[in-house]
């Protein structure tokens, strides 16, 4: 947008994004190793995992997507001595897409409460992340998060997680290439099931019991917007009433539970 504001024909821009987003996929992998000569000129796939480590050495470095160049002139480039540890340097202990995107508002919003004064409250939002106090993510897990008590568990029926993916990914590829055919709702509905996919993932994965609830929601909406869709909205109660009905008589929520929410022992 800023680019097309100073310019540029979107022609460019579009032409960028792709070659910078394929690009991306080089730049993300393990398989290739340090390539010397390229290193000088284009990020690679050691160069940017060194972005992407925890090592205290490499802390802040590489910050270049496709040029290093620019870290070299800045001062913030670093080359692969030993291999990077990837991730955080205070690792998120939870797989939920909504604490992973939003726990660092949580953490301000912590720190600007304990800061006494304009300044260390204006610090608080606007300063470094550097100045966050340590102590205040592992409070907000305790009271945010459950206890992972079993941290040598994992997921039995992996194959509906995988499934809820791949739908996901196939729902999001035709949902940009049709964007412009879409109405209002129409995106609004398919970023709100995308969206609850992606919440379902973390909480399945995490073992959350109200999990069936959000399987429920996800039907309703989806069923709702189809009535919708076929002016047939006057019916609307009756997938309601169908699941009220079904989980009474058969205890689905038992069901559901005892066979998604499965765990099975890492050796």
């Amino acid at each position: 947008m800023c680019a097309s504001f100073f310019g540029f024909h979107p022609g460019m821009v579009i032409t960028m994004l792709i070659v910078h987003g394929a690009y991306s996929f080089f730049t993300h992998t393990q398989v290739i190793g340090r390539i010397k000569w390229l290193e000088y000129v284009f990020v690679t796939p050691s160069v940017h995992g060194v972005h992407h480590a925890s090592d205290e050495k490499y802390l802040d470095k590489n910050y270049g997507d496709m040029f290093t160049f620019w870290d070299r002139i800045f001062g913030t480039f670093q080359e692969e001595e030993e291999k990077p540890k990837y991730g955080l340097t205070h690792p998120l202990k939870s797989y939920s897409f909504l604490w992973q995107h939003f726990h660092y508002y949580f953490e301000i919003y912590e720190l600007w409460k304990r800061s006494k004064g304009f300044k260390a409250r204006w610090m608080a939002v606007f300063g470094s992340p550097a100045n966050m106090d340590q102590d205040i993510r592992p409070i907000l897990e305790k009271r945010f998060l459950q206890d992972k008590s079993n941290p040598n568990q994992r997921l039995r029926f992996r194959n509906y997680l995988y499934i809820q993916l791949g739908i996901c990914t196939l729902i999001l590829t035709a949902f940009t290439y049709y964007f412009d055919l879409l109405n209002t709702l129409d995106k609004v509905f398919v970023l709100s099931v995308i969206i609850i996919t992606l919440i379902n993932c973390g909480a399945l994965l995490e073992q959350r019991k109200w999990i069936y609830y959000l399987e429920y929601a996800r039907i309703l909406m989806i069923t709702t917007f189809f009535l919708y869709e076929e002016n047939l909205t006057v019916f609307f109660f009756i997938p309601l009433a169908v699941m009220i009905f079904v989980e009474q008589l058969f205890s689905l929520s038992k069901y559901y539970q005892s066979m998604i929410l499965q765990l099975e022992t890492v050796e």
